[in-house]
Formats: C-alpha cells, structure tokens, sequence
C-alpha cells in the first residue's frame, strides 16, 4: 500500500514541477510560440514531444548520482557558462529578426517530408546542449528528497519524470495549439509576427542575464 501512495506523491509532484518549470518559460517555450507561429501546430508540437523527451532524460539522470558530479564548483559553472551562450545566442537571433520567413513550394514540400524528424531532434538538441535544465531538475529532486516529500524509491522517481513529461507535453500542446489556431484565423498579421518574435527576444536576453548574475555569483562565492 505504501509503494502506491510513493508512487501516487512522486507522480503528482512530477505534475506539479513540471507545470512550473514549463510555464516558467526558456529557449523552448521560445521556440514553440515562434514556430507555431510561423509554420504551423504540427512542427511546433513535434519540436515539443523532442524536448520533453531530453527533459525526462535529464530528470532521470538527476535521480542517478549525478548531484554530486555536478556539486563540484569548476562543472557547475562551465554548465552554467554553457546555458548563458546558449540563451544569449537565441536571445539575439529572435531580438534581431527583421522579417518573417515564408515557405515556397520546395521548402513546403521539404518541409513536409522531413520536417518531423528534423522537428523532432531541434527539440532534443535544444535541451542537450543547455545543461543548466540538468543543474535544475539536481536542485528540484534533491529538494523534494531531501525534505522527505517524495520517497527515495524508483518507482517513485519514475513516477516524477513521468509526471514532468505529461505536464510537459500538456503545456507545450496548449501553447502550439493556441499560437497556431490564432494564425490560422489571421489574428496574427507579419508584424505581429515580427513583434513575437522581438518579445520572445526579449524573454531570452533577461533569461540569459539571470544565468550571467548566477554565474558570477558562483564563480565570486567560490574565488581562492
């Protein structure tokens, strides 16, 4: 009976982290609103489904041992280095787009044919090379383990992932739906695109200043 009830808390905390984290919003809330702007629900969400993917990953690997690894100040800050580039490059590209791209004929049927694979994995990479989703999800479950609020079993744990994944998917299938009916309808003309785009630039470049101030202040706390 016990097992079920850890199982049951570790699911609903997954819920609960994450919805937060998502709607928190990042490069792939970014990505997600511009995309389905732009081309459409089906891309958005398949970018989505990749990054929800690497994000169960990197839960599952915070479970694993890997706090430690990652509590070495030298590791915590090059990740942390890694994520603010990485933020602060997609800042500047959405920031600067002076125009919004339209498919032709070939790219439309490129598009068509590939663009659920290539969809797919600009997701998951996205989340791969921001290690700072890592360092969060080692806080969160070592938090709630640490405070006793979930059990330190594995089908609890994988209960949590699991739960982040559905709020995830959830989130994202929200957005995406929401972003690309409203363009469907024409609630979005070129400039409004232009302007969603600036203002998810907007949104990176704070984000990534957040992750700078973090790592100055790791790398200041931790100076000889």
């Amino acid at each position: 009976m016990d097992s079920w009830i850890d199982m049951l808390m570790g699911g609903l905390w997954g819920l609960l982290a994450g919805f937060i984290t998502a709607a928190i919003g990042g490069p792939i809330n970014v990505t997600v609103i511009n995309e389905s702007a732009v081309h459409g629900f089906t891309r958005a969400f398949v970018i989505a489904v990749g990054a929800v993917l690497m994000e169960l990953i990197y839960s599952l690997l915070a479970f694993a041992g890997f706090s430690k690894l990652f509590a070495i100040p030298v590791v915590q800050a090059a990740m942390e280095l890694i994520s603010f580039l990485l933020v602060l490059w997609l800042g500047l590209k959405y920031l600067h787009a002076g125009y919004v791209p339209h498919e032709n004929k070939v790219e439309e049927y490129v598009e068509r044919k590939l663009h659920p694979r290539s969809a797919f994995w600009t997701g998951f990479i996205r989340v791969l090379g921001n290690p700072g989703v890592l360092l969060l999800w080692i806080g969160v479950t070592g938090s709630l383990l640490a405070h006793g609020a979930m059990a330190d079993t594995w089908p609890a744990k994988m209960m949590f992932s699991l739960g982040v994944s559905v709020s995830g998917l959830v989130w994202f299938l929200a957005i995406s739906w929401g972003i690309a009916h409203g363009r469907g309808k024409g609630w979005l003309s070129a400039n409004g695109l232009r302007q969603l785009s600036k203002g998810s630039g907007v949104v990176l470049l704070l984000t990534a200043a957040g992750i700078g101030i973090r790592l100055v202040l790791l790398l200041s706390k931790h100076r000889p």
